[in-house]
């Protein structure tokens, strides 16, 4: 079991480097922060745009993966997204992985460039392209593509990755079709748990809820004719599947049955003074000295 930081993007880099330098150091396997251009409660706050803040992350980080949990077809363009992850790749010395998912309807930037919403098949659509068209323009040195949602005319990028074929492509997915998606195009799988939050979930439903799906990835990867066990399969901790940082102990515990589930990587939040993911500041520093070499084994 591989583990891994959420820093949300909201502090000036000046406050926000120490932070993303001691986590790499503590020996997080990888940080990683949203791709938005605000978020939910916090839209009113300061929030940084998400690959210069890994570029500068890069710089104060040697060792852990860095990543987008997501990038989304609400304001990115697979052009744009793809040269900009060829270049984070470059920076951080074949350190970067792109994540990827559908853009949610209530994230607070759904209707920033058009204030139409799409339907959820029209987005499960634009998805399916984004994907595609991300995945040529990452392996190939020139694209040109027509689709119904995204378009490129002989978009060069040149070099290419440091990573070969591509740097990996982390695939966000719960339904039939994004999970088809993440078999085809995937070197990891994402999940936040149950797609309703709002319904309310306990930490045993929100474990069989992953569990479920962590079954129909594995049916989806048999339909495309390819192993699961290739793919790293993420968990992004969220409120209803409990409290993973109150103890080096609890988070073991919680890391054992999620390890049991079919998850190989568990992605935690850092912990922020107060409001959404507030949490004592040195869990996870207790976390990284007393759990990680025993979760690492699991």
């Amino acid at each position: 079991m591989r583990t891994g930081v959420l820093i949300l993007p909201e502090k000036r880099w000046a406050e926000s480097a120490p932070t993303w330098r001691t986590m790499d150091e503590l020996g997080y396997d990888s940080l990683w922060t949203y791709d938005h251009l605000s978020w939910r409660d916090l839209q009113d706050g300061p929030w940084f745009s998400t690959f210069p803040v890994l570029a500068a992350a890069a710089g104060v980080t040697r060792t852990a993966t860095l990543g987008t949990l997501v990038t989304s077809p609400n304001f990115r363009h697979p052009v744009g997204a793809a040269k900009d992850a060829i270049a984070l790749d470059d920076i951080s010395g074949g350190r970067f992985v792109l994540g990827i998912g559908t853009g949610s309807v209530g994230a607070g930037d759904s209707n920033v460039l058009a204030q139409e919403t799409l339907s959820r098949r029209e987005r499960t659509e634009r998805f399916e392209e984004f994907v595609h068209l991300t995945d040529r323009l990452l392996r190939d040195p020139v694209t040109t593509y027509t689709g119904t949602h995204f378009s490129a005319y002989e978009s060069r990028m040149i070099p290419g990755c440091v990573q070969r074929p591509r740097l990996p492509m982390a695939i966000a997915a719960t339904g039939p079709r994004g999970l088809a998606l993440a078999a085809r195009h995937g070197q990891a799988w994402v999940t936040t748990g149950p797609t309703d939050w709002a319904r309310g979930f306990t930490p045993e439903e929100c474990l069989e809820a992953v569990a479920a799906q962590v079954v129909a990835l594995r049916e989806a990867c048999e339909r495309a004719g390819r192993d699961a066990a290739e793919l790293d399969r993420i968990f992004v901790v969220t409120d209803p599947a409990g409290d993973f940082l109150s103890s080096p102990d609890a988070y073991l515990k919680m890391a054992e049955r999620y390890a049991q589930a079919g998850i190989t990587h568990l992605v935690l939040h850092a912990p922020r003074e107060e409001g959404v993911y507030a949490a004592d500041p040195e869990s996870l520093h207790r976390i990284a000295a007393e759990a990680l070499p025993v979760a690492r084994e699991m």
